[in-house]
C-alpha cells in the first residue's frame, strides 16, 4: 500500500520574493527569484507549483503570462489567483493578472486584465494586500513615479532628473473590485496613516486591515496599524501592552482564528535574519513570543499561508541578508501548528507513518476514509524519501570535502 520510496517526488525550487496562496486543500506557489553567481535569476513565469499534503507537483501555465518577476503581490478570491506589480530586469510593474485555480481541465491559463475602469496604482514592488468583500486592497510598496505624480503619500529615495523619474516608498491605498473590474482610490476619512514603507506585511481580521513593520530609507519599523475597510479610517499607531517584536522587514503576518495574528521571521534593523515567531491578540492588545521555535531556521521574504486546520505554512524565502549576501534561498516548507490538531488528523498521521505495519488492515477502511489515508501514506513516503535524499547529499558532501 505504501508509495515506493524510490519514487522521485517533485519539489518546488528554492526562491525568494515569490507569491503563495491557499485555495481549498492546495498551496499554490508562483514566481520569485534565486541568486546564481551573484546574479538575480527570475524563475520561469509559466510554472505553477501546487502542494497537496506536502507532496508537490508542477503545472505549466498558458495564456497571457506575467513576466518573470519578484516582489509581486499575490492574493486569491473565489478560486482565482491575482498577481499585481513586481520587479524584473526592465523595472517596476503595475500590471494585474489572474488565473483560475479551480480549473476542471487541468489547464491553468493566465489572463492580463486590460479592460478595467479607473486608474491603477503607479508601478511598484514589495507591497501588501488585504482581501475584503471581493476586493483587493493594496497598500504601500517601493517603486517609481513621474514628477507630476509626486504627492504626500510618497517618500523620495532617489531621482533620475533627465527623465524626471523618482524612486521611493508609498503609503497610498488602492482598491480593485474584482466584480466590476474597477480601480479606485478611497478617500481616507480619518486617523493618522502609517508612514510610507515597503517589505511590510498585511493581514485581515474582520473588517480591519492590519499592517506591521517594513522599511523606509535605512529605517526598519515594528509599528502596528489598522485600517477600517468599511469606513476607511486609520487607527494611528496602536499602543501595545507589554513586550513586542523588534523592528523588521520582509516578514509575514498571518491571521489565525478570529482575533489573533501570527508574525514570523524577517530581517532586523541590524541586518540579521530572524527566526522568531509572535502571536498578537486583538482582545488583549498584546504580543506573545513563541519560545519553542527552532533558532536555526531564519526566513525573510518568504510566504506564509493558513492551512485548513489552523497551521501556518511558510514556504521559501532566504536564510541570509539579501542586501549583502544573497545566496541562501530555501525550498523547504515549515509548518507551525497554532492550535491542537483534530483527533481525525492525528489518527490519519499515525496510520500514514505506520503504513507498512498496517497494510493488511488499511484496505478494510471505508472508501472515503481510505482516500484520506492514502494521501497521508503518500505524504509520509515523500517526507521519508526527501529526508533520505538530503542525508545522502550531506554524506556525499562530507566525503568530497575529506
Amino acid at each position: 500500500m505504501a508509495a515506493d520510496p524510490a519514487e522521485q517526488f517533485c519539489v518546488a525550487e528554492e526562491r525568494s520574493g515569490h507569491c503563495a496562496v491557499v485555495d481549498g486543500n492546495f498551496l499554490y506557489v508562483w514566481g520569485g527569484y534565486v541568486s546564481i553567481e551573484e546574479n538575480e535569476v527570475y524563475l520561469p513565469n509559466d510554472e505553477l507549483w501546487i502542494y497537496e499534503m506536502d507532496s508537490g507537483t508542477m503545472h505549466l501555465m498558458e495564456g497571457e503570462l506575467p513576466t518573470s518577476m519578484s516582489g509581486s503581490c499575490g492574493a486569491s478570491i473565489n478560486g482565482k489567483l491575482y498577481i499585481f506589480g513586481g520587479f524584473d530586469d526592465k523595472g517596476y510593474s503595475n500590471r494585474l493578472y489572474y488565473v483560475n485555480l479551480r480549473t476542471k481541465t487541468g489547464t491553468y491559463r493566465w489572463k492580463k486584465i486590460t479592460n478595467f475602469k479607473g486608474q491603477p496604482p503607479t508601478p511598484r514592488d514589495k507591497l501588501s494586500c488585504w482581501v475584503y468583500k471581493n476586493r483587493l486592497i493594496y497598500f504601500g510598496g517601493y517603486g517609481c513615479r513621474k514628477h507630476n505624480e509626486l504627492s504626500d503619500c510618497f517618500d523620495v529615495h532617489d531621482a533620475f532628473w533627465e527623465g524626471q523619474i523618482f524612486w521611493g516608498w508609498h503609503n497610498d491605498v488602492h482598491v480593485f473590485d474584482t466584480t466590476t473590474q474597477t480601480w479606485s482610490q478611497p478617500a481616507i476619512r480619518g486617523g493618522d496613516p502609517p508612514q510610507p514603507r515597503a517589505a511590510h506585511t498585511c493581514a485581515v481580521l474582520g473588517n480591519k486591515g492590519y499592517i506591521f513593520g517594513g522599511r523606509v530609507l535605512q529605517t526598519r519599523m515594528n509599528d502596528l496599524h489598522c485600517l477600517n475597510l468599511d469606513t476607511w479610517t486609520w487607527s494611528g499607531r496602536i499602543n501595545i501592552s507589554g513586550e513586542k517584536p523588534k523592528d523588521r522587514s520582509w516578514h509575514t503576518l498571518t491571521p489565525i482564528g478570529d482575533d489573533r495574528l501570527f508574525l514570523f521571521g524577517g530581517l532586523s534593523s541590524d541586518n540579521v535574519p530572524l527566526s522568531d515567531g509572535w502571536i498578537h491578540s486583538i482582545a488583549t492588545n498584546g504580543w506573545k513570543q513563541l519560545t519553542h521555535l527552532p533558532k536555526s531556521r531564519p526566513r525573510l521574504w518568504h510566504t506564509a499561508c493558513l492551512g485548513k486546520e489552523g497551521e501556518v505554512m511558510v514556504f521559501g524565502g532566504s536564510k541570509d541578508d539579501l542586501l549583502f549576501m544573497d545566496t541562501g534561498h530555501c525550498s523547504d516548507l515549515l509548518i507551525f501548528q497554532t492550535q491542537p490538531y483534530s483527533l481525525l488528523r492525528l489518527c490519519l498521521d499515525c496510520i500514514g507513518k505506520n503504513a507498512s505495519l498496517l497494510e493488511n488492515q488499511i484496505p478494510c477502511l471505508p472508501s472515503k476514509l481510505l482516500q484520506e489515508v492514502l494521501k497521508k501514506i503518500t505524504f509520509w513516503a515523500a517526507m521519508t524519501h526527501r529526508q533520505e535524499r538530503k542525508a545522502e547529499t550531506e554524506r556525499q558532501s562530507q566525503l568530497n570535502s575529506t
